[in-house]
C-alpha cells in the first residue's frame, strides 16, 4: 500500500501529536488532514520549520502531560453515581453510553470527548458498579468508578449511609461511657489523703506546747 508523510500541526486522535512525522494514506491526507491544517507535507522545508519549533512543541507537551495528571486524579476522584429506570431484575430500560458520560463530566465541569471515554462491552446495561477507562494525553488513562442505580437509588443510598453513621457515632458513645463509669460498688478514687495538705499548699502550723522546765513564781514572805 502507498503511503506519504506528513508532519502534524497537532494532535490527532489516533494518529499522532503535534511534531510527529507519520505515513498516512495519500488519500487520507489529501482530502482530510492537509486541507484541514491538521498536517504538512513532508519536506525540507517543514523538516527546517519543525527543527526551530521543536523546543515550542516540546514544552507544550510538557504542558499536557502536567494538565493530564491533573486531570486524572480529578477525574479519579469523582464519586459518580447515576440514576437510570430498571426493571426487577436490574437491567436498564436503555443504556449508560460514553455520551451519557461526557454529558456527566461537562456538568462537572471537565470536557472529555466521548470517544475518549472506553466502556466494557462499549454500554452499561445493568444497575450495579463498573470500570470506565478515560483516555487522557499520550499513555496517561484514568480509571474512574461509575454507580448505576435505579430511580430513587440515591435517596435510599443516603438514608442507608445516615443510619450506618448514627448506629456508629451511639456505639462509640456507648463505649466511651464505659471506659470513665466507676465499676459497680467500687469507690471514687481519692486525691490526697485525709490530712495531707494538697500539693504546692503551706502546711497547717502546729501548735507550740507549754514549757513543762518553766518555774512557778515564788510566793512572798
Amino acid at each position: 500500500m502507498r503511503t506519504t508523510k506528513i508532519i502534524l500541526n497537532q494532535d490527532v486522535y489516533n494518529l499522532g501529536e503535534e511534531g510527529d512525522i507519520c505515513e498516512v494514506a495519500p488519500g487520507y491526507a489529501r482530502n482530510y488532514l492537509l486541507p484541514r491544517g491538521f498536517a504538512a507535507a513532508y519536506s525540507k522545508k517543514t523538516v527546517a520549520l519543525l527543527s526551530q519549533k521543536r523546543e515550542i512543541i516540546d514544552k507544550r507537551k510538557q504542558e499536557k502531560q502536567d494538565a493530564a495528571k491533573g486531570l486524572k486524579d480529578r477525574l479519579e476522584s469523582m464519586k459518580i453515581a447515576l440514576e437510570m429506570p430498571s426493571g426487577d431484575t436490574g437491567r436498564l430500560f436503555g443504556s449508560v453510553t460514553n455520551a451519557t458520560l461526557a454529558e456527566y463530566f461537562a456538568a462537572e465541569g471537565e470536557t472529555i470527548e466521548r470517544k475518549k471515554i472506553m466502556i466494557p462491552d462499549h454500554t452499561i446495561k445493568m444497575v450495579g458498579t463498573s470500570k470506565v477507562q478515560v483516555r487522557l494525553y499520550a499513555d496517561e488513562t484514568a480509571e474512574v468508578t461509575v454507580e448505576v442505580l435505579p430511580v430513587g437509588g440515591k435517596k435510599e443510598a443516603a438514608k442507608k449511609a445516615s443510619a450506618k453513621a448514627a448506629a456508629a457515632k451511639s456505639e462509640a458513645s456507648e463505649e466511651t461511657q464505659s471506659e470513665i463509669a466507676p465499676a459497680a460498688g467500687e469507690p471514687p478514687a481519692e486525691d490526697t489523703a485525709a490530712g495531707e495538705p494538697a500539693a504546692g499548699e503551706p502546711a497547717a502550723p502546729v501548735p507550740e506546747e507549754p514549757d513543762s522546765a518553766a518555774e512557778a513564781p515564788t510566793p512572798e514572805e
